[in-house]
């Protein structure tokens, strides 16, 4: 070693950082067919998904203090908005992002407008509704920017149903942005026309871009990512149950009805866990786009259970379930059950042994039919926990129990 200390390194060989600075900031978005396989959920995306849990969270507490048709109805269109702005940002990351400033920049304001959209959602049919569509504009206008960014730098043959997406996120910005001024029930109705409509049309776009793949899309972290969706809306559940008890006279009957009401949490966990979760879906338009939107219905499903769990402690003692919290508990619970259904043929091994899943998808359908009974019968809360936690459990054995019989399905996973 000399005994001099080493020249000082040349200026100019500290550009070549510069420049890989500027590239981080600005590096534009994956093209399409450049999905990474390979990747895991990151933390950024947890923090993503987070922010929902605040967004579910206030229109589950606003459900859960007025059960009403009216009520519903907001919390079924409010989480339906909540729902498509989700999975616009998570399809984006999964598909375009990558771990640079510039997709962090775009995320974290992405949550800054969702922190903002939280604090008015719990009152989003009232006047509260006129700022919380002018964020959602704000929102959309945000996610078609992402979008076209990757359309600009897509290969011309590959940007045509890409550009009907973007007509679709720009008419749905106008639409948004139109319901401002006007009225409340009038808002929430062009609210409700825009969740079924986007969804429609997404869903038949998508299904005639995936009729022949190029290239694959379906990836691990993306059916994690939906996996995920479910764990914030089961959170509703707990929080439901929490706050039944923290809110009534504790006794016997009124903790033993709350826990009855989480068991059924841990039975929407365990169905959807075994049944749907980790199975990639076919990567074909209709399966494939089947697979996506059964999952808004779905987790709405599983956040109304949320909310119905505060009403079902509140009157544990009443020898009867109050209308709308059994029709809301049942209700749930069927649609959480015929979703499955849904889901089932959509997965990648469904063809492999349809032996297992047809027995499997007949008791589904039985045990939302019953559950359905249940609501319309109004037996004491804690009956119909117990109730809808055995139909659970015994769509979840059932299934179990066959496709043990039936080979490695499960060990296979």
């Amino acid at each position: 070693m000399p005994d001099s200390a080493p020249a000082p390194r040349p200026v100019a060989q500290a550009l070549p950082l510069g420049i890989g600075v500027r590239r981080w900031l600005f590096r534009p978005p994956r093209r399409h067919g450049e999905a990474d396989t390979s990747r895991s959920v990151s933390f950024l995306e947890l923090f993503y998904d987070l922010v929902y849990v605040v967004l579910v969270g206030q229109a589950a507490h606003t459900l859960a203090e007025d059960l009403s048709w009216r009520s519903t109805a907001t919390f079924a269109v409010v989480f339906g908005l909540i729902w498509i702005a989700w999975l616009n940002g998570t399809l984006f990351y999964e598909l375009h992002g990558r771990e640079d400033g510039h997709t962090r920049s775009l995320i974290f304001v992405q949550m800054l407008l969702l922190s903002l959209m939280a604090v008015y959602v719990g009152h989003a049919d009232g006047a509260d509704g006129r700022t919380l569509a002018a964020l959602y504009a704000l929102l959309l206008a945000l996610l078609t920017y992402q979008w076209y960014s990757v359309y600009r730098q897509d290969l011309p043959e590959l940007r045509r149903t890409p550009r009907r997406y973007l007509i679709v996120m720009v008419a749905g910005i106008v639409l948004i942005a139109a319901s401002v001024p006007l009225s409340a029930d009038v808002r929430l109705a062009v609210w409700a026309v825009f969740v079924v409509a986007w969804c429609g049309v997404e869903c038949v776009i998508l299904i005639f871009w995936r009729r022949r793949p190029s290239y694959e899309v379906v990836t691990d972290t993306m059916v994690e990512r939906f996996g995920l969706f479910i764990i914030i809306v089961l959170g509703e559940v707990v929080l439901g149950v929490v706050i039944g008890l923290t809110e009534t006279e504790r006794s016997a009957l009124v903790t033993t009805t709350g826990l009855l009401g989480l068991a059924i949490g841990f039975g929407f966990w365990w169905n959807y866990a075994d049944l749907v979760s980790r199975r990639l879906p076919r990567e074909v338009g209709h399966s494939l786009a089947t697979w996506i939107f059964v999952h808004l219905p779905l987790s709405m499903a599983v956040a109304a259970a949320g909310a119905g769990m505060v009403g079902l402690v509140e009157h544990a003692t009443d020898h009867r379930a109050p209308v709308a919290v059994s029709w809301l508990m049942s209700g749930a619970v069927a649609v959480m059950l015929i979703t499955t259904v849904v889901l089932l043929p959509t997965l990648a091994d469904y063809d492999r042994s349809p032996s297992a899943y047809k027995p499997v998808q007949g008791v589904l359908v039985m045990a939302a039919v019953v559950a359905l009974l249940a609501g319309w019968a109004r037996p004491a809360p804690w009956l119909l926990a117990l109730v809808l936690l055995l139909l659970l459990f015994v769509t979840w054995a059932f299934a179990f129990v066959r496709w043990l019989r039936q080979g490695s399905l499960i060990n296979e996973r």
